[in-house]
C-alpha cells in the first residue's frame, strides 16, 4: 500500500447519521445516574470525543469515578437500544456511493478515525456492507481521544501513507484540529454535529455541503500536490 493516497473519514456525523440514537442513549444514561440530561445540541457537541472525555465536558464538576460510571452507562444504553430495537444507523446521502467509488481506485486507500468503539464501527460498516472498503480503522479503543493526532498517525502507518498524501474528513472541530495537528489536509462537512461557523473557525482546507463535491476537491488537492512536487524537482 506504500505510496497510496489515504482518505480518512470520521464516522458519526460524517458517514453515519446516528444523532437520534446518541441523544436517546445519553438521556437514558443521565436519567439512570439521577442527573438531568443535557440539551440535545450539548450532547451532539461532544460527538467525536472518547466517552470519558465527553463526560468530562458534559459534567466537569463530577468526580472522575462518576464520569467513568456515566460513560459506562451510556455505552450500555447505546448497545441496548441497538440490540432491542434492531435499529440501523443510517448513512448520509451519497456516503456509500462515495466510499465505494474511492475504494475502487487503485491509487487510493481508505480509513476511519472515530470516537466509536471498534465493535461499534465494525457493526455499522457490516450493516451497510462497507467493511471491505477500509484498510485501517482507528477508534477510541486504540488511541487518545481527538483532537490528539494519534489516530491519524496510526492510520498512516498502517496504510503506508505520508502526511502529504493524507486527507481527513469530518464534521466536528475535533476532526479538523486532529488533522491540523497531524499535518494532513483537513476537510469539513457541514451536515454533521458542529455548525459550519465553528468548522470555518478551524480554517479547513475545504468545507463540503454534500458528498458529490468530494471527488473534485480531492482531485484538486492531489493535482496541486503533484504540481508543487514537479516544481521542486
Amino acid at each position: 500500500m506504500a505510496g497510496h493516497k489515504l482518505v480518512i473519514f470520521d464516522c458519526d456525523g460524517t458517514l453515519v447519521d446516528s444523532q437520534d440514537l446518541i441523544v436517546q442513549a445519553m438521556n437514558q444514561a443521565f436519567i439512570e445516574a439521577r442527573l438531568t440530561p443535557p440539551p440535545r445540541q450539548r450532547t451532539l457537541s461532544i460527538v467525536g470525543l472518547s466517552l470519558l472525555e465527553a463526560m468530562q465536558v458534559l459534567v466537569p464538576e463530577a468526580a472522575e469515578d462518576d464520569q467513568h460510571q456515566l460513560a459506562g452507562l451510556y455505552k450500555h444504553s447505546f448497545g441496548q437500544l441497538v440490540a432491542n430495537t434492531n435499529r440501523k444507523e443510517p448513512l448520509y446521502e451519497g456516503a456509500a456511493e462515495t466510499v465505494r467509488s474511492l475504494s475502487n481506485r487503485a491509487d487510493v486507500v481508505l480509513g476511519i478515525a472515530t470516537g466509536k468503539s471498534q465493535r461499534g464501527v465494525r457493526r455499522v460498516l457490516a450493516e451497510h456492507d462497507l467493511q471491505e472498503c477500509f484498510v485501517t480503522l482507528q477508534t477510541a479503543d486504540d488511541a487518545p481521544s481527538k483532537p490528539h493526532p494519534a489516530m491519524i498517525h496510526q492510520a498512516m502507518s498502517e496504510a503506508g501513507a505520508e502526511p502529504r498524501d493524507t486527507v481527513m474528513i469530518g464534521d466536528t472541530v475535533y476532526d479538523l484540529q486532529m488533522a491540523k495537528a497531524a499535518g494532513v489536509v483537513a476537510i469539513g462537512v457541514d451536515w454533521g454535529y458542529h455548525s459550519p461557523d465553528d468548522l470555518r473557525a478551524c480554517s479547513p482546507d475545504a468545507l463540503l455541503s454534500n458528498f458529490s463535491q468530494l471527488h473534485n476537491i480531492l482531485e484538486a488537492f492531489w493535482q496541486k500536490k503533484e504540481t508543487s512536487q514537479g516544481e521542486l524537482a
